[in-house]
């Protein structure tokens, strides 16, 4: 199935990549990674107003809803820009729809308010902070943004169950420690809550974070489609330029079948991002099964898509100086963020009573603890 996109989306989606071509180009890029400033491009991305796409108007938001934010990712991913707080701040808007004063402040001026959970699980398992009456304490590891966070919505075990409190990140209680990842283009930080006090969300904590899971899948595979959508760009520009034996090495059948194969993969993620998108968009029955196939079948699909774009690439591939080498490390680690297409796998085989002794139901299980950056 080919999924069509509607003029009004297409016209956005081509905007929006004419605008990160202009702000974003490779060599302001390697800037920013190299000096370390990662804000420099959120702050222009909020400013222009793309942090309210996505987003109700009744909270602030310019309208549209996950497929504009799919959409958003996967352009996103195709400059590798350094938006791990946009995409943070995207999860943490949920929890925020009963508090509309930090949700249109969120929108309108890029305050950057994350959901603190680990990146590399599934959001929704057990909260590793609790609430012992006389603030926060615990810690999670590896939180995506969390180093330019200005607030952090934080999953909380308390007496009376689990609660979303709404918690400053430079208030008295909360460090914020930063982590180096492979992937240059990404940021996380663990964060340790230490007596640290919030603001207690009206939200149905479970169901919130149930969505959010979900959420967190599509935009994963979508910011995917974008690395494999320029990595095949990348590719066949290449095959076209270097050459063996006196012609262009895309001559090669091998080559064009590698190419071909890679286009395959392109043309399928996206028709199953967008169609997870408006499924998670519309409450689907199905939902949680299109989410679970966008991020488990997609991310896998451009991970070996990233091997076959360095194998035709060869040597050059290989340097620090190719920009190929950002999007294949951004492609490996979104294999792993927000749990690993085996994790997704199983919650399908689970859902669908695929497994021995269990019956379908819709209820997912728990999240895996550890993977490699």
């Amino acid at each position: 199935m080919r999924w069509e996109l509607s003029e009004e989306q297409t016209d956005f989606r081509s905007t929006l990549r004419d605008w990160l071509r202009d702000r974003c180009p490779s060599p302001v890029l390697r800037e920013w990674l190299d000096s370390g400033e990662y804000g420099a491009f959120e702050r222009q991305f909020a400013a222009a107003g793309w942090f309210s796409v996505g987003s109700s108007e009744e909270i602030g938001g310019e309208g549209g809803g996950l497929v504009e934010l799919a959409l958003t990712a996967e352009e996103v991913g195709r400059r590798v820009a350094p938006a791990s707080a946009w995409f943070g701040s995207m999860l943490a808007v949920p929890a925020l729809s009963t508090t509309p004063d930090a949700a249109k402040e969120l929108l309108a001026d890029g305050v950057t308010t994350v959901l603190a959970v680990p990146a590399q699980s599934v959001p929704g398992g057990r909260p590793t902070v609790s609430d012992d009456g006389d603030g926060l304490v615990g810690s999670v590891a590896g939180v995506l943004g969390a180093d330019r966070a200005r607030r952090m919505v934080v999953p909380v075990r308390h007496r009376h169950g689990l609660a979303l409190v709404l918690v400053d990140a430079d208030s008295p209680g909360v460090q914020v420690r930063g982590r180096v990842l492979t992937d240059r283009t990404r940021t996380v930080a663990d964060v340790v809550f230490t007596g640290a006090t919030g603001v207690s969300l009206a939200t149905d904590p479970e169901a919130v974070l149930r969505d959010t899971a979900l959420r967190a899948a599509v935009l994963t595979a979508a910011d995917s489609l974008g690395l494999a959508a320029q990595m095949l760009d990348m590719t066949v520009e290449y095959s076209g330029q270097r050459k063996q034996f006196g012609v262009p090495i895309g001559s090669f059948q091998a080559v064009k079948h590698a190419a071909a194969e890679m286009l395959v993969q392109v043309e399928s993620a996206r028709s199953i991002v967008y169609l997870a998108a408006a499924s998670v968009e519309v409450g689907h029955p199905d939902a949680p099964l299109h989410a679970a196939a966008a991020k488990a079948q997609v991310t896998a699909d451009v991970a070996a898509a990233a091997d076959t774009s360095l194998t035709l690439h060869g040597a050059i591939g290989y340097t620090w100086e190719h920009d190929l080498q950002l999007y294949y490390k951004r492609a490996k680690l979104n294999q792993q963020l927000f749990g690993t297409p085996t994790v997704w796998n199983e919650r399908i085989a689970e859902a669908l009573g695929l497994c021995a002794g269990e019956e379908p139901h819709s209820s997912f299980g728990q999240s895996f603890d550890k993977v490699s950056p």
